[in-house]
Parts: structure tokens; C-alpha cells; sequence
């Protein structure tokens, strides 16, 4: 009778100090605030990083700052207009041959679009159509590469998804949309891809402008005050956490929303 042997114990690791080397990952929104922090953080984690903005200037900016040749790619496109998310993917694909990763942030920052009593149907389907059909529209013509890289989206949603200021509709839905369709699409999606969601808190994003706009934070001790972590967030942290959702190291990670937020939505609020 053949002896059983038992198996080693697993071994020690060390954490990848370049997790996304020599991958390419797209930033819609990526010229600017939060979707500039994600492109930095995945260069700084060794990756290619392919930005879409709507503004040109801060794209190019993007560009001259970090000096890094061909690592980084800019086009303008609009993300709610289909043709021209066709158009971007293409050229993508073209420029770099492969899509390891996707993250939709391109949005409509305005969470305050007036009284719902007055509202415009315009505003309305102008936030819905950037901040959600354009993740949809991405994610659409991005998949192939992605099914064939397998690959990660990450849909940039919001803590507002979860809770509301007054007369925020329009954006607290598109954002609440979000959260729906990371969890069809990496139903639908998986094994293939998988896709999770960073939902932001408050995200000081003054010195993360285009050109021209660009500015020192002017916070108070009040507003660090807030949260449970100190501190408001910056662009940085919220590149760090989709760093780790792109990686490896999450390939167990599908379907899910990540609150970065310094745990202010977690601490009661009394006002005096």
C-alpha cells in the first residue's frame, strides 16, 4: 500500500511591490481628481494607463507631468456617446493590444440639481447618461479584451449611493445605478472578468485640477474632524484601493462595493 504524504505547509509570500507591471488599465475621467489619482497609482504599481476626459488641456497636462513615454496614453471622448467609446476602445486596443483592467469614474460631479419639484428632465438624463450609461457603454466595448486578459472593471460610485443630501436626486441615483450594475455584471461577467466598486466619501480633489483651476485644499480642523480616520481622503487613497482590486491579489473579489469614506458614514451625527 503507497504511504500518504502530507502536504507542505503553504509557503510566505511577499506582497508584489509592482502588481499591475506591464498591464494596461483604462481611466475614464482620469485627467482630474479622483480618476487622476487611480491613473498615478496605477503607474506607480507598474502599469500602462490609457486616460479619456472630456478636457483636453488637463489631459495633456496629465501627460507632461508624469513623463513617462509610452506608458500613458490620453484621447478625449465623451463616455455617454457610444460612437465615440467605440472609437477610444478601438484606438486603445490598437495602441497597446491588450486591456488588463477598466475603471469607470467618469461622471458629472454635481450633487445638487435642485429641488425635485423643478428639476429638469435635462439635467437629469444628462448626469444619468455620463455617470451611468457611460460605465455601461465602457464596459460594453471594452469586454472582449477584458473576457480575453481576464480581466477587472471598477465602477466609481459614491457614499451617496447610501445616503442623501436634499434635492440630490439625479446624482444619488446614477451613483445608486452603479452599485446595481457592478453586481449584474460580475454575475453576468464572471469567471471571465470580475467587477467591484469604490464607493468615495468626502475626497479633497483642489490640487488634483485640470490647469488653471488647480489650488491648495482649504480645509478646517473641523472637517478632518469628521471622520474616525482624522483626516478627509485625497485622490491617493482611493488609487490605492482600486491598485489592489486590479490585482491579483483580488481575484477572489467580484461583485462587491468598497466604502472609502475614513468611516464617516459609520459615526452618528447629532446637531446641537
Amino acid at each position: 500500500m503507497r504511504k500518504r504524504t502530507k502536504p507542505g505547509a503553504p509557503p510566505i509570500s511577499a506582497p508584489d511591490p509592482r502588481p499591475l507591471l506591464d498591464r494596461v488599465v483604462l481611466v475614464t475621467g482620469g485627467a482630474q481628481g479622483v480618476g487622476r489619482g487611480i491613473a498615478q497609482a496605477v503607474l506607480g504599481a507598474g502599469g500602462m494607463v490609457a486616460i479619456g476626459d472630456i478636457d483636453r488641456d488637463a489631459g495633456r497636462d496629465c501627460l507632461r507631468d508624469w513623463d513617462v513615454g509610452a506608458r500613458a496614453f490620453f484621447s478625449r471622448v465623451d463616455v455617454s456617446r457610444e460612437a465615440a467609446v467605440a472609437r477610444w476602445i478601438r484606438s486603445i486596443r490598437q495602441r497597446f493590444g491588450h486591456i488588463h483592467g477598466l475603471v469607470n469614474n467618469a461622471g458629472i460631479a454635481e450633487p445638487h440639481g435642485g429641488p425635485l419639484a423643478t428639476l429638469q428632465l435635462e439635467h437629469w438624463q444628462r448626469v444619468l447618461a455620463t455617470n451611468l450609461t457611460g460605465a455601461m457603454l465602457c464596459s460594453k466595448h471594452a469586454l472582449p479584451a477584458l473576457r480575453s486578459a481576464q480581466g477587472a472593471i471598477i465602477n466609481i460610485a459614491s457614499t451617496r449611493a447610501l445616503q442623501s443630501e436634499p434635492d440630490s436626486e439625479a446624482y444619488a441615483a446614477s451613483k445608486g445605478g452603479l452599485l446595481a450594475l457592478t453586481h449584474a455584471m460580475a454575475v453576468s461577467l464572471g469567471p471571465d472578468v470580475r467587477v467591484n466598486a469604490i464607493s468615495p466619501g468626502w475626497i479633497e480633489t483642489s490640487a488634483w485640477k485640470g490647469p488653471g483651476r488647480r489650488r491648495a485644499a482649504r480645509l478646517r480642523a473641523a472637517d478632518h474632524a469628521q471622520h474616525p480616520a482624522g483626516r478627509v481622503g485625497t485622490p491617493l487613497d482611493i488609487g490605492a484601493l482600486a491598485v489592489f482590486l486590479l490585482s491579483d491579489a483580488a481575484r477572489f473579489i467580484t461583485g462587491q462595493n468598497f466604502i472609502a469614506d475614513g468611516g464617516m458614514t459609520r459615526r452618528m451625527i447629532y446637531l446641537p
